[in-house]
């Protein structure tokens, strides 16, 4: 017994000082949270967690998030140890560098094993609450009496900034609402933060909030306490509750001085303290990145463990395919993330109607016809649902005693919603859509970001997308939201005009497995364009298209606009022509995917040699000038909105065909203020 314990002790001091080592190679990182929580990564790596390093894509793996992504060298090491074939000693000497499989905080796709962006906290656990839905759902829905084929757990590492992060209260209260059992958090309560101790700032008691979350909320005294903690993750996993276990922790245990001290959170540690540290826990001073052979050799026995796992798994859904074909190809596709043949022929289009629909309304019936053929599609909104038109209908809801159904009901918290579903999404096997108000896409910002970070394919719906919001005032009416979104590396942002617009629009979000697509949409009715007279929505797929030339002659005047405000040029166009005009509508959808076509078809597009350009859309002017030049003029909107009637503000504020009708004139005849 006494050789086991310090054989353990020697495991839990491997991965405390491959990361220290790490740190002090790269002179950068944060070593506290390795040395802190060593113990808690090794039982549940060595004991608990059901994986395969040979393959980190096995479908039914448990998933390990951690949370508090700045103590990334914990994660590292365990991927070295336990034998993920990317994650080399070499990488971990490369830790922080450029072109390392090891970057400051852990990126999703970049480094194999790693299920998931973190590093501002509280993404991490909140992500992880989709992951634990994405679970439930796809065992209810493919999971038989006699086959389970889908059953693991996600567990998390969170630290004290994650719980006083806000996104991670939304997140916890709706999983516990949810009774999400096969989640499972760790805190690292070592109460300290960069500032000091958390008894500056964060003194409730958090046991008790979790308590009222719904969740079962567990105990360990000793976070160096490897039965202890044994124990607590199987108490866990017994209880249909998401379960909080409070590990009571030292950050940077083991140095000589910084043990228990703000300093270990993200200092480098000197030779002495580092050296100190080794020697008192009983660890060679050298060679720095030291792994003894028995060591290497235990952890890696995870790699029989995975294999034989996986094997087993492999043998389970064999039987399951046999009598449950059908299911076994679906759950096979939805898990690759490919897409079922045709699958485009549901999608309707739409008859020319002057009167026209809500491109929110054209957007919710081109989503149910999808969940029809789709059925990994799942989301839902921010207690909007109805106005923002993402009812799937006759899907159910998704609660804790259906969790088969596909309507999320994620109550008024932003935040989490995008959090939420960036983990559905990566979890494997789902495609997930929100959707909220577009102004309120401030409020879960951060989690967008990470989507378009990691590459994650879902779909955020903002709906009612400008100041025509009318009656509530500038509060409710996004203004800069276009253009500050549109900033965002990797994202497309579509501004659809009309409801076969709508329709493209879904399509291409729907192609875009590897990047996050949003979709502003109107929150009033617009007319569906006459397809005969104009060009095809499918233009929409290029960013920018020629919706139609008019008149004779060679051009003299480019109109351009997105959403909504294309019906503006639209009609101002006619007339133009109808005086002589030689003109060209652009409809504008997406500057995003318009940047990407070749010059060619820009130049084609827009006509260089064409001076007389104006720009309309409901937004701020930011970005515009790109396509209207030096000579060209914008109709937009660089203010806030006002609370009236939305007839009244399209006068107030411009958006009229006889303003545009004006400003084209002033264009034409060169004397444009």
């Amino acid at each position: 017994m006494q050789a086991n314990t310090q054989f353990q002790e020697e495991a839990l001091n491997t991965i405390r000082f491959l990361s220290a080592d790490a740190v002090k190679h790269a002179n950068s990182g944060h070593p506290g949270l390795p040395m802190g929580t060593a113990a808690i990564a090794y039982t549940l790596f060595t004991k608990h967690m059901r994986f395969n390093p040979a393959n980190p894509e096995w479908a039914d793996r448990d998933r390990f998030i951690l949370s508090a992504g700045h103590g990334s060298m914990l994660l590292y090491s365990l991927l070295y140890l336990t034998g993920h074939a990317d994650m080399t000693m070499e990488q971990l000497k490369t830790f922080r560098q450029l072109g390392s499989l090891t970057p400051g905080h852990p990126e999703y796709k970049h480094t194999p094993g790693v299920e998931t962006t973190t590093g501002p906290l509280g993404q991490g656990l909140a992500t992880a609450v989709g992951f634990a839905m994405a679970e439930a759902h796809l065992a209810s829905v493919y999971n038989t009496e006699a086959r389970k084929i889908v059953d693991h757990c996600t567990y998390v590492i969170a630290s004290d900034g994650d719980l006083m992060e806000g996104v991670t209260s939304e997140a916890s209260s709706l999983a516990g609402h949810l009774g999400l059992g096969k989640l499972i958090v760790f805190y690292d309560d070592n109460k300290i933060t960069i500032d000091g101790r958390t008894d500056i700032t964060f003194t409730e008691d958090r046991a008790k909030r979790y308590e009222a979350y719904g969740w079962q909320v567990l105990h360990v005294k000793d976070g160096n306490n490897i039965s202890e903690i044994d124990q607590a993750i199987q108490t866990a996993k017994a209880d249909p509750r998401p379960s909080l276990i409070i590990c009571k922790t030292i950050i940077g245990f083991g140095f000589p001085t910084w043990a228990d001290n703000p300093a270990a959170h993200s200092g480098i540690p000197s030779d002495e303290e580092l050296d100190g540290a080794k020697k008192a826990l009983g660890y060679p001073v050298e060679p720095h990145f030291y792994v003894s052979d028995e060591v290497l050799t235990h952890y890696r026995e995870a790699l029989t463990r995975g294999r034989q796992a996986e094997a087993e798994w492999k043998k389970n859904f064999d039987e399951y395919r046999q009598k449950q074909p059908d299911q076994a190809r679906e759950f096979e596709r939805v898990m690759a993330g490919g897409l079922p043949e045709n699958w485009q022929d549901v999608v309707p289009t739409f008859p020319a109607d002057a009167r026209g629909l809500a491109t929110r309304a054209a957007s919710g019936k081109v989503l149910n016809a999808l969940a029809q053929t789709l059925p990994e599609l799942i989301g839902g909104s921010a207690d909007l649902a109805g106005s923002n038109s993402v009812n799937l209908n006759n899907q159910g809801s998704f609660q804790k005693e259906n969790y088969a159904g596909r309507n999320i009901h994620f109550g008024v918290r932003e935040h989490a919603m995008g959090a939420i579903s960036n983990g559905l999404t990566l979890h494997g096997g789902l495609r997930s859509f929100v959707a909220t108000f577009f102004v309120f896409s401030d409020y879960l910002r951060p989690a967008l970001r990470l989507a378009a970070l990691s590459e994650v394919g879902n779909v955020w719906v903002f709906s009612h997308d400008s100041f025509m919001v009318g009656e509530d005032g500038p509060t409710h009416q996004p203004v800069e939201h276009l253009n500050s979104l549109r900033a965002m590396p990797n994202i497309a942002l579509l501004r659809p005009s009309d409801a076969n617009e709508t329709a493209e629009a879904w399509k291409v979000a729907i192609e875009r497995k590897d990047a996050p697509t949003i979709l502003a949409l109107t929150r009033q009715a617009v007319p569906t364009l006459d397809r005969q007279k104009f060009a095809s929505a499918e233009g929409l797929r290029r960013g920018a298209y020629v919706l139609a030339d008019l008149g004779e002659g060679s051009t003299e005047l480019v109109l351009m606009a997105s959403g909504s405000e294309v019906d503006l040029i639209a009609k101002a166009g006619q007339i133009l022509a109808e005086e002589g005009v030689s003109l060209r509508l652009v409809s504008f959808p997406s500057l995003e995917l318009f940047e990407t076509q070749t010059k060619e078809y820009q130049d084609g597009v827009m006509l260089p040699g064409v001076k007389a350009r104006l720009a309309v859309e409901a937004g701020s002017s930011l970005g515009w000038h790109r396509w209207v030049g030096a000579d060209g003029a914008l109709i937009t909107m660089d203010r806030f909105g006002a609370s009236a009637p939305a007839e009244e503000l399209l006068v107030e504020f411009g958006f009229t065909v006889e303003n545009v009708l004006e400003k084209s004139r002033q264009l034409l005849a060169g004397s444009f203020q």
